[in-house]
């Protein structure tokens, strides 16, 4: 077994108003607005809500993983984007995130990678830590294109 390793990550939230908060982190530059999402009553339209952190939380720990997978297994590509969506209901009566879909697009400039660049999106989809940490199910649904030449 290998040595133990420990990180942290310290968030701070001030409460503002009604249902609405603001995150922060004495070691990031970035403050992020939170509220209750509007779904819920006294709901805040435009604002980030804990549903989309989490959602948000889970499609940029899969691209941050896949990179370094991709970088490791020496992997071009020319893009990547990542749509996620997360799916809330109350089926066992209590609410909850029960499903979240992550539709990364990766294009390719080589035709001859499509199976190697389908592998490491699998492979970052089991990989990373936030998708292992959670009870939700995590669904990949990718797409790879080939680059055109110009």
């Amino acid at each position: 077994m290998g040595k133990l390793v420990k990180h942290s990550y310290d968030v701070d939230l001030k409460w503002d108003e009604g249902r609405q908060g603001t995150l922060s982190s004495g070691k990031l530059n970035e403050t992020i607005e939170v509220a209750t999402p509007p779904e819920f009553p006294g709901g805040v339209e435009g604002i980030w809500s804990p549903e989309h952190l989490f959602v948000a939380s889970v499609s940029s720990c899969f691209m941050t993983t896949f990179t370094a997978i991709a970088e490791y297994s020496k992997l071009t590509y020319e893009e990547l984007s990542v749509a996620a969506t997360g799916t809330m209901s109350n089926e066992s009566g209590k609410f909850a995130i029960t499903e979240i879909v992550l539709s990364p697009k990766l294009v390719i400039l080589d035709e001859s990678q499509k199976d190697k660049a389908l592998r490491i999106l699998q492979k970052a989809e089991e990989a990373c830590l936030i998708t292992r940490s959670i009870k939700t199910e995590v669904k990949l649904e990718p797409t790879i294109a080939i680059a055109a030449l110009n």
